[in-house]
């Protein structure tokens, strides 16, 4: 039986919690559709709890966030620290979204606002052949994301990739680091719930949110990519 650590970095609205549940919540789900004995601890950086110590931890998922990694909010800092420590001992970790940039600027690469705006909806990436986490050729999943890994840091390597975010996924140097940038545990109505937010918000102009809304009515791959994290974070060394 594994332990998850999950590093809850962002809330979801109360309104979207009710319906969907916390990002931990989602996580929870999704890992134990793969695998049901795993087991969870969360530490919420939002409700002001201390990252834990990271000698006693077996794996570590950092979650999604609205905050940017450049913001320069004072728990961005440990976080970084932590994430590097948890690398140097080969803690096996896992980031999504916020902790996939979060995760890559830790480490030595660039994480900011993208120039090609919001990425949004159904995205498909393409799969390094011979990564050794995903299979297949190409995987479909959810995205919400206006920032982006713009450098991987040294010994990286990018194993899903697009046009759009030509870093969506990354293997760090060491082999017990993996992040990507989209959405592997968010529901169907929670991606299209993420639509209906950045429609109201004005994050995005209709161009945009209207066609991501249709690109959800095809499939997406979340158990696909959920179950490599969860093969991935449970892993004997």
């Amino acid at each position: 039986m594994s332990r998850i650590t999950i590093i809850e970095t962002g809330l979801v609205s109360p309104k979207n919690r009710e319906l969907h549940g916390s990002y931990p919540q989602m996580f929870e789900q999704m890992i134990g559709a793969a695998d049901a004995s795993v087991t969870f601890d969360t530490v919420s950086i939002p409700a002001g709890e201390p990252l834990p110590d990271v000698e006693g931890l077996e794996a570590i998922l950092i979650t999604g966030s609205a905050a940017g990694v450049y913001d320069g909010f004072d728990w961005i800092a440990p976080l970084e620290a932590f994430v590097r420590k948890a690398n140097d001992r080969k803690v096996r970790m896992v980031g999504v979204c916020f902790g996939h940039q979060l995760i890559a600027q830790a480490l030595g690469g660039t994480a900011r606002k993208s120039e090609k705006g919001f990425g949004l909806g159904r995205h498909v990436y393409d799969v390094a052949p011979g990564n050794g986490v995903i299979e297949g050729p190409r995987i479909a999943l959810a995205c919400s994301h206006q920032d982006q890994v713009i450098t991987p840091p040294a010994g990286a390597t990018t194993i899903l990739s697009s046009d759009f975010t030509p870093h969506a996924g990354l293997l760090y140097a060491g082999g017990t680091t993996f992040s990507v940038q989209a959405h592997p545990e968010f529901t169907l109505g929670f991606a299209k719930a993420c639509c209906e937010m950045v429609r109201s918000k004005g994050d995005a102009p209709d161009s945009v949110v209207a066609p991501a809304e249709a690109s959800l009515a095809e499939p997406l791959e979340s158990a696909r990519l959920g179950g490599a994290i969860t093969r991935f974070l449970t892993r004997s060394a």
